[in-house]
């Protein structure tokens, strides 16, 4: 299977990517940030540096794979490439809005708030997969800005084919903590999607927006068993594949103009990377 588009880019902070065969197809291209320091969970001002210098040869208009949760703050660096006005959709368990606990670094659990707070372009959030009665902890200030849909929506949406639509353009974030431990292992606390759900999820935003970048985080914690990490990567091989798939479905959709009133942009029509026997 073959699709044309922007690079796939796979960053490299826990080897967690090592285990997981869909990774390492040759038209991807591996960006190793395990050497640096200052990056679990927290990023150090010099560690946002490097890590922007790494990625400032390229464009946010493409797919990142970003590693695990911990490192979900990636986003914001990558949505600080963009040039344009636009929203952010979040597949996450978590709303990654908490008040930081060391001020001045950026961390994986306030990342969200702080593009808030510091992008005027980030028009809005919506998140999907988060606990029924998280908005409540939503502060007043951004509930302007925040949406959040729970499982129990999104059900109700696929049931009834509503669509989400926004005026502005897109980039998508999905952390798999969203989907429940049958579908993914994560080192963070999971929630209840499954992973069709968060396909068919995934599908109805892509061909109905206007999408100009996508990220995944969410792999697995790397642990001192070899048996362990290959059972994990496999669980987490299958998801990652599994996007994929879905991304590249959204794309021929487009191409073969099955769907109208679908805006999935020209990032599609750059390079060709072959996907075939990656799972």
């Amino acid at each position: 299977m073959k699709v044309e588009r922007e690079p796939i880019i796979i960053m490299n902070f826990s080897g967690a990517y090592e285990y997981e065969p869909f990774a390492n197809n040759p038209d991807f291209i591996h960006l190793n940030c395990a050497h640096l320091n200052g990056t679990d969970c927290y990023c150090s001002q010099e560690a946002s540096k490097e890590i922007k210098n790494i990625i400032a040869p390229y464009s946010a208009e493409g797919i990142h794979f970003i590693d695990n949760g911990d490192y979900h703050y990636i986003t914001k660096f990558w949505m600080e490439k963009l040039n344009q006005s636009f929203s952010l959709v979040l597949f996450d368990h978590h709303t990654d809005m908490q008040p930081s606990r060391i001020p001045g670094l950026l961390s994986c659990g306030d990342w969200v708030k702080d593009a808030i707070d510091e992008d005027p372009r980030l028009r809005q959030v919506i998140i999907i997969g988060t606990p029924q009665g998280t908005e409540e902890k939503i502060p007043n200030i951004y509930r302007r800005k925040v949406y959040l849909f729970s499982r129990e929506k999104i059900r109700q949406m696929l049931s009834a084919q509503e669509q989400l639509t926004m005026k502005e353009p897109i980039y998508i974030s999905i952390d798999k903590d969203v989907l429940n431990t049958a579908y993914a292992e994560t080192n963070w606390d999971q929630g209840t999607l499954t992973l069709q759900e968060l396909q068919q999820s995934l599908l109805s935003i892509m061909t109905h927006n206007h999408v100009i970048g996508i990220d995944i985080c969410g792999e697995y914690k790397i642990v001192q068993s070899l048996f362990q990490n290959q059972k994990s990567a496999c669980i987490d091989n299958h998801a990652n594949w599994s996007i994929l798939q879905t991304i590249v479905h959204a794309a021929k959709l487009k191409k073969h103009n099955q769907i109208t009133h679908c805006s999935i942009p020209n990032w599609w029509n750059n390079r060709t990377f072959n996907l075939h026997g990656i799972y």
